[in-house]
């Protein structure tokens, strides 16, 4: 008797918690690496969304960002990925870095927060345009990151070939940091929000300056790529850096593939919007995270989990 009522104890056991297991969804973030915002940020996600009691179970994985993420998502690889919207764009049209791939089944979970394009020198280069980057050595970006992208469509609309005009480098955040203190490259391209923990942590070593790009190319820029925008870094978001730099700014965005289930995108991006105290402790550009905010975007649809909760919230997609 004893025996049978343990078996079915046991047995009982087991059921539960396979059915509880079962109705936990396991996901991964594709972030960035480590000396942007991508990285961190992806990791509070991680950890907000599991903590949720919304049977998530999320961990965050560092990647070459926005157009391996974009590659990660739409293979199922990641879950959700961070992406610049140039790289996006490129993503779901199937052009640019993406016409080997063709049209990519993306959608997007929100827009997180505008990204100035960064142009990073230091002071022993006696860089001060961007023209001035011929016969220089100089990192366009990560590959496979969305830098990179925007770092392309900047140089060809100013004229200048990466391939003829400088020796081109592709390094990652982390490896530009240490090539500029270094001098082993005169100069670099970065996309993050302002201030960019990598900026910081090369000023703290050496004297930097930052290159603003010509009104010029930025007026064509703007009217040719509608997804990007003027922006202005402002005076004294870095040490030294005492006035204003014009440069091009993209919208980072949450991607997910095209047929994410309804209700777990809607309770993921419900969760991310309505902790957004918890993210301000890690980036400041989590002020952006709010429904009116996170609602904008013209560079694909938005997943029908995000359109029912920005509905919710009195929002017409």
């Amino acid at each position: 008797m004893k025996k049978g009522i343990i078996a079915a104890i046991v047995i009982s056991s087991l059921v539960f918690a396979g059915t509880a297991l079962a109705a936990t969804t396991f996901i991964t973030i594709g972030s960035g690496g480590v000396g942007g915002t991508y990285y961190p940020l992806g990791g509070a996600m991680a950890e907000v969304l599991s903590k949720a009691n919304i049977d998530v179970k999320a961990t965050s994985r560092s990647t070459a960002a926005s157009k391996e993420n974009c590659r990660l998502v739409a293979t199922d690889k990641v879950q959700i990925g961070m992406s610049m919207g140039s790289t996006l764009y490129q993503a779901v049209t199937g052009t640019g870095a993406f016409e080997q791939d063709g049209k990519l089944p993306l959608e997007i979970l929100m827009n997180m927060y505008p990204a100035p394009q960064h142009l990073v020198t230091t002071t022993r280069t006696g860089i001060k345009t961007l023209y001035d980057l011929k016969g220089k050595k100089v990192s366009v970006g990560a590959a496979g990151g969305g830098d990179q992208l925007l770092t392309l469509i900047i140089l060809k609309e100013a004229g200048i070939d990466p391939d003829k005009d400088f020796s081109k480098q592709q390094l990652t955040q982390s490896e530009g940091v240490m090539a500029l203190k270094d001098g082993n490259v005169d100069a670099v391209f970065w996309n993050f929000a302002a201030p960019g923990s990598a900026v910081l942590e090369l000023a703290a070593q050496r004297d930097i300056v930052l290159v603003p790009i010509p009104e010029d190319v930025v007026k064509k820029i703007v009217a040719k790529y509608p997804y990007l925008l003027s922006y202005t870094i402002k005076a004294g978001t870095y040490p030294k850096v005492d006035r204003d730099i014009l440069t091009i700014a993209d919208a980072n965005y949450l991607v997910v593939k095209k047929g994410m289930d309804e209700k777990l995108s809607y309770k993921i991006l419900k969760t991310i919007l309505e902790n957004q105290k918890k993210f301000l402790d890690v980036t400041p550009q989590a002020a952006h995270f709010n429904p009116q905010e996170a609602s904008l975007g013209k560079v694909a649809p938005f997943t029908p989990g995000a359109v029912k909760y920005f509905k919710e919230k009195g929002i017409q997609m």
